[in-house]
């Protein structure tokens, strides 16, 4: 009985996941960036709102209000030849303690030539027990361009929330030209808040950044280095491979967003979306 019970149970919570999936790509049409073909389903939602003095901005939405364990998002873009594209969140996102399996995240990027794609989500909050397994694949033409930007904070501190335990992986590849040029995959499980205090991994931070810039030299460091004084938090840049990298950590994840709004503002011409300035 207490096997049927626990079947039953694993079934009705399989059932009750939140699963979904974007799809779509833009494409250059005289002169300017129009979307293609969009695929929805489920709970993931991009909308479009008004064109801005150059490309196509998309702000994605997760109509179930978070993610918790065993959800599943998928989400695959296409920026097409000279085509521009931003990319946003209409918030961030809440990922929720997860009792069962490991909620998934796949991320698919791709640019073709002359194409510019901004990935600039608001931050991603885990809670205390959450589980995410995310993975984020980005594939350009030699001659397209790219800036992105995640932050992830471990528990709302402002609410006096810390997270203590749970599972974050963190799956990252990049190819340039078909060639791999940066691989990484970051995992924290278990005693996360104990991990975190370690001077060697966050020395007590609670929020951690990266913002990625393609192409990237030391011209594209040196100018990012520029904001320096103005950052409150520890913030490393450097270039190799055709790309240039920024790693953030913070004690606070405000803080932490401030200096990665400094960094992308001199990162490239491209102006951030509207709602990270709200």
């Amino acid at each position: 009985m207490r096997t049927e019970t626990t079947h039953a149970a694993a079934a009705t919570f399989a059932a009750n996941r939140a699963q979904g999936a974007v799809r779509f790509d833009v494409r250059l049409q005289d002169g300017v960036t129009r979307r293609g073909i969009l695929h929805e389903s489920g709970s993931l939602r991009v909308r479009f709102p008004s064109p801005e003095a150059e490309g196509l901005s998309g702000v994605f939405v997760n109509t179930a209000g978070g993610i918790a364990g065993g959800d599943r998002f998928d989400i695959a873009i296409t920026a097409g030849e000279g085509a521009r594209l931003t990319l946003t969140t209409a918030a961030a996102e809440k990922v929720y303690r997860a009792p069962g399996p490991v909620a998934e995240l796949n991320i698919a990027l791709k640019a073709e030539a002359g194409a510019h794609l901004s990935w600039l989500p608001q931050e991603t909050i885990l809670f205390d027990r959450a589980r995410i397994s995310r993975r984020i694949d980005l594939d350009l033409a030699e001659s397209a361009s790219l800036l992105l930007c995640e932050i992830v904070v471990f528990g709302r501190s402002a609410m006096g929330e810390r997270m203590l335990h749970g599972e974050f992986v963190d799956r990252w590849r990049l190819r340039r030209g078909g060639k791999l040029v940066f691989a990484e995959t970051i995992r924290l499980d278990g005693e996360i808040g104990e991990k975190l205090a370690r001077p060697a991994i966050a020395n007590g931070g609670v929020a951690i950044g990266t913002a990625l810039v393609v192409p990237g030299d030391e011209a594209v460091v040196e100018r990012l280095r520029e904001a320096a004084d103005t950052l409150s938090g520890e913030v490393g840049i450097s270039a190799w491979n055709g790309f240039a990298m920024a790693r953030f950590c913070a004690q606070d994840a405000a803080r932490l967003r401030a200096d990665m709004m400094a960094v992308l503002g001199r990162a490239s011409g491209v102006a951030l979306p509207r709602l990270w300035l709200s």
